[in-house]
């Protein structure tokens, strides 16, 4: 009997073993190319860089089986997930909506937004809708085009914090926590709050969401939440001591890779596991994520402000001038604040048969000042994605494969979209 349990448990200690990530092969494959990456990989500490590449091979009848490579991942090293939290958060509302299964209730319902807190603010009007009126649709239509703060934060209200929480942790994202809006300076005792909505099918209510309190809360200890040696202030005032990180949002790259991977290959998970969403909500999350943001009819996005590489960091590098490939999408969410750009994403190119997913997070912050809109971005985060995305994109044409993927779940006319 001993020796079967001690046989059990050095099976789970090699299962356990077999599922980490290689970090030998990114490390390799980067610095194989010192004229794109040798200034990142000299001072990766400094750049705080995380990158997981996951290898998909399809089996003969098109299931999907998964290898991770990674390079310096930790999820203990705090890094601002910025807009990365949208899309969870988007789910999560998709999810609310299914479950609550009020009659006329659905995500295109006119969802109205009061207010019972101090700070918090209505929304009766979106002119950017094709109806002219909110809704959970065009909201998460405006994350995905364009990553909009404003309605990542209606969302966040609709779902509540507590709520969010509640749903990260059933998924097994234990290095994440929402606790808060963006871009408005929410903090404190606010973040606990979140407004009354109501929901109409023309004039008729069809669902109230009273304001809530979360009285919760969610700590993490982690390295790195002190940052800089400096920051401005919301009086554009500096203050010369390093700015904490330790009350904003916590998004770690494998929780962020993990709900990618979740979101797009649901059935690679055991049913209890899969987020509770219609095969409607699914083709209408695919769709919106890879539409760019030029295609789109309502909401409209207009050169030169938003351009078709807009939101796509990786193998493009959010460039204004990028040049699209035809048979490539890619199904995404970025973030970039505090110095950070961060892109999860699955590639895929249709006429070639290649698919992968890739995360990455970079940093450049060289003057230590935080919230002085002072960032390397364009110089030194958003070059080294691009970079890496092709890297990986061109190892990937070349790597042999038994069963190439039947990729049509992923295929959408994004034409007259609205």
């Amino acid at each position: 009997m001993k020796r079967f349990f001690f046989l059990l448990l050095l099976m789970q200690a090699f299962c356990s073993f077999a599922q980490q990530p290689d970090t030998v092969f990114l490390k390799s494959l980067l610095n194989n190319r010192p004229e794109l990456f040798s200034g990142i990989l000299n001072h990766p500490a400094q750049n705080e860089v995380q990158i997981i590449y996951t290898r998909i091979d399809r089996d003969k009848n098109n299931i999907p089986h998964f290898t991770a490579y990674s390079y310096r991942l930790n999820p203990h090293h705090y890094f601002y997930p910025a807009s990365t939290v949208k899309l969870p958060t988007a789910i999560f509302a998709l999810e609310k909506l299914n479950k609550l299964n009020a009659k006329g209730l659905d995500r295109r319902s006119v969802m109205i937004t009061d207010s019972s807190f101090a700070g918090q603010t209505k929304v009766k009007l979106d002119t950017s809708s094709s109806s002219g009126l909110p809704s959970i649709e065009n909201y998460i239509k405006k994350i995905l085009l364009v990553s909009d703060n404003d309605a990542y934060n209606r969302l966040y209200e609709f779902v509540g914090r507590a709520e969010i929480n509640q749903k990260l942790k059933k998924y097994g994202l234990n290095n994440t926590r929402i606790v808060g809006r963006l871009a408005i300076g929410d903090a404190g005792e606010s973040t606990r709050h979140t407004n009354p909505i109501d929901f109409y099918i023309g004039d008729k209510l069809v669902y109230h969401k009273p304001g809530l309190y979360d009285a919760l809360n969610y700590p993490m200890q982690l390295e790195n939440m002190l940052q800089g040696k400096a920051y401005l202030d919301s009086s554009d005032r500096l203050v010369n001591k390093p700015l904490d990180f330790s009350e904003k949002n916590v998004y770690s790259l494998a929780n962020q890779q993990m709900v990618l991977k979740r979101l797009l290959f649901p059935e690679t998970f055991p049913k209890a596991q899969q987020f509770d969403l219609t095969a409607d909500d699914y083709h209408f999350i695919y769709r919106y994520m890879s539409t760019l943001p030029t295609e789109n009819i309502k909401p409209t996005y207009h050169r030169p402000e938003y351009f078709p590489a807009f939101c796509k960091f990786l193998f493009y590098g959010g460039d204004s001038t990028a040049v699209i490939n035809p048979d490539i999408r890619i199904f995404n969410k970025v973030g970039d604040s505090y110095g950070y750009d961060i892109d999860n994403a699955y590639i895929v190119d249709f006429k070639n048969k290649v698919e992968f997913l890739l995360s990455a997070v970079v940093q450049s912050n060289e003057d230590g000042i935080l919230n002085d809109n002072k960032y390397e971005y364009a110089t030194v985060c958003l070059p080294f994605l691009k970079n890496l995305g092709q890297v990986i994109y061109q190892y990937e044409l070349k790597r042999p494969k038994k069963h190439l993927p039947d990729l049509t779940k992923f295929k959408f006319s994004y034409s007259n979209k609205q």
